[in-house]
């Protein structure tokens, strides 16, 4: 059973007993005799103004029972004794059971053992009940005198009937029923039901709290996606507009490659960043048509290869996370190299994990490489998405160039 304060943020999983339940758990509490309905069943507060409440109703009893055993007997010694008897008894039938679940609930125990520790709490309060239900009814009996006449007109009546155990067993039951619903049972169930209503409480909590980090989440990444976007179509543009003068025709045939290119790449990116998520081959389609512009700008220098089994490619990954570690390999590691170039695209499941590779035989790294606008928001998308799950490494490769690593957790249906 949970036991956290009423605060409303999700938190601990546990009400504090002290304290009042929050408003979506409570249920009564909103009259005078029912305050105690605010706090959580079984705890000292709710046992006190329950029984506040059971007293008074003790009291009106206890002086009906006063004025009656006063009518029968005109002895006001058993009147005095039998107001105080009737009243304790039942404080006894009303909250023995619940005050041992009290002190049960207070232990701290586990949930499941807290709850057949409350079942025998209040289960041994309904036995104290008819134990004190006996003592008394014998004692009221022979205060009053009577225990003789009843004993005599017993001998003289004729044998009972035989169906007369039917009348005892029924008489028994329904008072053995009155005192488990007034003992304590109706508390039971409150109990039983507060825990679920708590349970509905927090899972209502986390997911608001994860509906709002998720808005959070959404909008952040939509500013760093609008950052990437320009910065790579500012590149591309400068690039081909490099090739105007020097050669015509190539820049020509370049901008009609850029042309398709956009055409086909713009709407997949604008829906992409509605969903958030993306397939992996959607993006890595994009940088095969990115580097398709880059071969035509260098002349054919460049070559690529875009390595993804069919299964690995229809993986979710976040929108615009390849197409700035491409453009990085091809501004700091191809360009900036004489003669020709080659960049690799690799991905591959790993169990949970999806890794990607970019991986080129460039300059290598060098110093002030590694901390562009490309690469930092690539960071703060795995950042933003992942927090510390999701990794992005950049390394020299053996045979020369430098391999852009990114390790992402895939979801378990993924």
């Amino acid at each position: 059973m949970p036991r956290a304060a009423d605060a409303a943020p999700p938190g601990p999983a546990e009400p504090a007993l002290d304290r009042a339940l929050p408003a979506d758990v409570q249920i009564g509490g909103h009259q005078v005799w029912d305050r105690y309905k605010r706090y959580p069943v079984f705890s000292r507060p709710w046992l006190r103004g329950r029984s506040a409440m059971f007293a008074l109703v003790a009291t009106l009893f206890a002086a009906a029972t006063a004025v009656g055993v006063y009518v029968m007997s005109h002895s006001w010694l058993s009147t005095l004794i039998s107001a105080p008897l009737q009243f304790a008894f039942w404080m006894v039938v009303t909250s023995a059971g619940p005050a041992l679940a009290v002190a049960v609930r207070h232990r701290g125990w586990p949930p499941r053992r807290e709850r057949a520790a409350i079942f025998a709490a209040i289960a041994l309060g309904v036995v104290l009940a008819f134990l004190v239900d006996a003592v008394a009814s014998q004692w009221m009996v022979e205060l009053m005198g009577e225990q003789a006449g009843q004993t005599a007109a017993h001998a003289a009546a004729p044998p009972p009937p035989p169906w007369r155990w039917l009348l005892t067993a029924l008489a028994l039951s329904l008072e053995g029923l009155l005192y488990a619903l007034l003992g304590g049972a109706l508390a039971v169930y409150a109990y039983l039901g507060e825990a679920s209503r708590w349970q509905a409480s927090l899972e209502r909590r986390r997911y608001l709290a994860l509906d709002e980090s998720n808005r959070r989440t959404e909008l952040q990444l939509g500013v760093l996606q609008a950052q990437i976007e320009p910065h790579f179509l500012f590149n591309t543009l400068a690039s081909v507009r490099a090739l105007v003068r020097p050669d015509p025709a190539r820049a020509e045939a370049t901008l009609d490659a850029l042309v398709g290119y956009l055409r086909a790449t713009i709407p997949k990116l604008r829906e992409a960043e509605a969903r958030l998520d993306a397939e992996l081959g959607q993006q890595l389609d994009i940088c095969a048509s990115y580097l398709e512009v880059m071969r035509l700008r260098t002349d054919g220098r460049l070559s690529h290869a875009v390595q993804a089994p069919p299964a690995v490619r229809l993986l979710p990954c976040p929108p615009l996370l390849l197409i700035p570690l491409v453009e990085n390999a091809v501004k700091h590691g191809i360009e900036p190299r004489s003669g020709p170039g080659r960049i690799d695209l690799r991905a591959r499941r790993d169990g949970d994990w999806l890794e990607l590779e970019v991986a080129d035989d460039g300059v290598g790294l060098r110093t002030g490489v590694g901390g562009g606008v490309g690469l930092a928001n690539v960071r703060a998308q795995l950042a933003a998405r992942f927090g510390e799950r999701a990794t992005l490494q950049l390394c020299s490769r053996r045979e020369g160039g430098t391999l852009a690593r990114v390790r992402l957790p895939l979801e378990p249906s993924a």
